[in-house]
């Protein structure tokens, strides 16, 4: 029987979703807010509609007859999207609302990992009192990470001695919008991201990825959703050891076991310092810029994955090809403070030579694709190393030329990526 699959997002991540299934033997179906025009060029079907709307989802799933359902961003998870397909029959491979909390609801991830004893957990304190959380960081002896509990999109998080001051973040957490706050301890050292596949009781890991959140190059500027990201040829990058990328493993299974049921991507965001990996964070899906380091490179059927999760059969093992990715994205001028629209985007799938071209956030119209205020494409470098990826990438920027659009060329360069392994050497004393 053929699947019919609906992909739930219109974002670059989900683009790389689309572009692995489009590989297997399915029909692809896909819902979003915006018409994300690579997406749309493969999927069968494409309606516009808001995800955090999970009965216009789920009603759209049914209207299709989807037989599985693929969600990409945190925003219908949050809403309790899987909950919904499942309630008209539809298998969704996501976590439902309560285990999609691990992303969701930063105070509970902290409070889950302490109660379960999951290795590399923070310091961390949580505060639903401006004025209390403000004190805490005033009389904390170091630095501190401060996080609203909920979502922000990646943007809303402050660092005091590397962001920001102290006296900044107790302003911060006394004017923000949001109400309630985790504080943790800063963690140094080289952050980097594990993603797995999750479904009964299984997991199953991918090639680590580093993600470049700083809006400028020389990781400088403000947090963005990323920037761009790279990954080696082998599971580690160059600034791990083998012992590093097994420790993240440990770490995304016992976080599996004590979420007991959960399916779907789990994202772990660890720092790398002198001790080994911390958790900075867990995201309940593939990230964004992430999924188009790993699927790309990934020769395992993703659907396969797919309907095991579903039937209840073990996971296959997956393989990759032995090469690295270099992403970039092309984001509009003035990201992330204050982007302007309205930049026409000059490169397209031919344009792009050897890369491959995702799609973010664009406007469509009768006379090209133009910008918004969001991220808007990402191209992808594939080669045997990540100095060969980086070159194909970045041949592909070229030919869009920057006028309205803003990239950060060093990312997947030798010099930065030497200056990440020079860090860790330096923390642990090498």
């Amino acid at each position: 029987m053929t699947e019919t699959v609906l992909l739930v997002g219109g974002g670059g991540r989900e683009h790389a979703i689309a572009r692995s299934l489009s590989e297997s033997d399915c029909d692809l179906y896909a819902c979003a807010g915006n018409r994300n025009p690579g997406i749309t060029r493969i999927a069968d079907g494409f309606e516009s509609l808001d995800t955090t709307n999970v009965d216009a989802v789920a009603d759209y799933a049914e209207s299709v007859d989807a037989t599985l359902a693929v969600i990409g961003p945190e925003t219908p998870l949050a809403a309790g999207v899987v909950d919904a397909l499942e309630d008209v029959g539809v298998y969704a491979f996501g976590p439902k609302r309560a285990e999609a909390r691990i992303e969701t609801d930063k105070q509970f991830q902290r409070e889950f990992m302490a109660e379960h004893d999951i290795p590399g957990c923070p310091d961390f304190a949580t505060f639903d009192d401006p004025e209390d959380a403000a004190a805490y960081i005033d009389e904390y002896d170091g630095h501190l990470a401060v996080k609203p509990t909920g979502l922000t999109g990646g943007k809303g998080v402050r660092v005091t001695g590397d962001q920001i001051t102290k006296a900044e973040a107790m302003e911060y957490v006394r004017e923000s919008e949001y109400e309630e706050f985790v504080l943790e301890e800063r963690l140094v050292g080289e952050e980097f991201t594990l993603q797995a596949f999750v479904a009964n009781g299984e997991v199953r890991t991918t090639p680590a990825v580093q993600d470049h959140k700083r809006a400028y190059e020389g990781d400088e500027g403000p947090n963005t959703g990323g920037m761009g990201s790279y990954s080696d040829s082998i599971p580690q990058l160059p600034f791990m050891n083998e012992a590093d990328y097994r420790e993240a493993v440990r770490i995304i299974e016992a976080t599996v076991d004590a979420l007991d049921g959960y399916r779907g991507v789990l994202y772990g965001q660890f720092m790398l310092g002198a001790d080994g990996p911390r958790v900075v964070e867990f995201n309940a899906r593939f990230g964004d810029p992430e999924a188009m380091n790993t699927l790309p490179v990934l020769e395992t059927d993703f659907l396969d994955v797919l309907t095991a999760a579903r039937d209840d059969e073990s996971l296959p093992d997956l393989d990759f090809a032995e090469k690295a990715t270099v992403c970039k994205y092309a984001v509009p001028e003035g990201y992330p403070t204050d982007p302007k629209s309205g930049a026409k985007v000059r490169v397209d799938e031919e344009s792009a030579g050897e890369a491959l071209l995702y799609y973010a956030s664009v406007d469509a119209r009768d006379d090209g694709i133009y910008t918004t205020t969001s991220r808007s494409f990402a191209v992808v470098g594939v080669g045997d190393t990540i100095a060969d990826a980086e070159e194909i990438a970045e041949d592909a920027l070229a030919v869009a030329g920057e006028e309205g659009l803003r990239i950060r060329h060093d990312i997947g360069t030798a010099d930065l990526v030497q200056k990440r392994i020079d860090h860790v050497n330096d923390l642990r004393g090498a």
